[in-house]
């Protein structure tokens, strides 16, 4: 062999030792990389069954507080937050929020028409969080049954009809407080401001004066100014409203309250669970609607 023979089969042996280490290198980073995504998957379905497992936690704590009592409080068990607890490899944390403390925004309409004491409570409401009322006629339109708008800024189908891209108007009760992004007028903003003091219930229901801000109180009782309604939920750190009666006689005077919408209890909460497993995280809230017997039911769950 010449002297140019060797050396074009020098370099061809380099080559093939070059491509062979490359194609080694090659399949260790795939194994590796399959290997971690084999092991953030496996952490990942056991941070699932986790989140499951701490709803569950949460409807034991909610039955066994009714089997024990019928008024709900902040000073209750099931109103303090789970600290982070460790599992194995991870930890889990969690928390219960009362949602008859907020105003039921699907109270803006029964059997499909407006109800005009809920729509002023909710504009109240909206001019104490420094929100624009036009907000009120909108959800309004969104929620009731008929294709009609509201002559103050309301919004139906020929509204939404020329959006890109464009939709119809649900004219069906919001199944969830993030649905409000595809109400008129209710951009991030608007939205973030009013998260803590709404829900969106399948049921009308009555505000639990126990747990409602000072906003909601206000907002809901005509007359009440924030002050007042501050003073009122000051007293009742120290001292819960046992009924309706009891409530009624700590108002400031002047204030009466007409209807049934006020209680001292609650039916209708969310359970929020965090978990961390090793490199894998996930969350989950479940909206629960507790009965006088058995376990809360899960009304819907949404799970990350």
């Amino acid at each position: 062999m010449n002297p140019a023979q060797r050396g074009v089969a020098v370099v061809m042996a380099m080559s093939v030792v070059a491509l062979a280490a490359i194609a080694t290198t090659a399949m260790m980073v795939t194994q590796s990389t399959w290997s971690r995504e084999s092991e953030l998957a496996v952490d990942h379905a056991q941070a699932q069954v986790l989140i499951q497992a701490g709803v569950d936690w949460a409807r034991a704590v909610l039955s066994d507080d009714r089997r024990l009592n019928n008024v709900d409080h902040l000073k209750e068990p099931w109103a303090l937050r789970l600290p982070p607890m460790p599992v194995d490899n991870g930890e889990l944390a969690g928390y219960i929020d009362d949602q008859q403390g907020a105003f039921n925004l699907n109270n803006l309409a029964r059997g499909g028409k407006i109800s005009v004491v809920q729509l002023e409570r909710f504009r109240r409401l909206l001019a104490i969080l420094g929100l624009p009322a036009t907000l009120a006629y909108s959800l309004a339109d969104w929620i009731d049954a008929d294709n009609e708008p509201q002559p103050n800024a309301g919004a139906e189908d020929e509204y939404y009809l020329s959006l890109q891209p464009p939709y119809l108007a649900a004219n069906r009760p919001l199944t969830d407080v993030a649905e409000l992004a595809l109400v008129r007028g209710f951009n991030d903003q608007v939205r973030a401001r009013l998260r803590p003091f709404v829900s969106a219930l399948p049921a009308n229901t009555a505000i639990n004066v126990n747990t409602a801000s000072a906003e909601v109180l206000s907002a809901v009782i005509e007359g009440l100014d924030l002050d007042a309604a501050r003073a009122l939920a000051a007293q009742r750190e120290r001292a819960y409203f046992r009924d309706y009666a009891d409530f009624t006689s700590r108002l400031p005077r002047g204030i009466e309250i007409a209807g049934n919408d006020l209680v001292v209890t609650s039916r209708y909460f969310v359970a929020r669970v965090h978990v961390t497993i090793g490199g894998a995280q996930a969350r989950g809230a479940a909206l629960l609607a507790r009965s006088d017997t058995g376990w809360p039911v899960i009304v819907w769950r949404k799970y990350q």
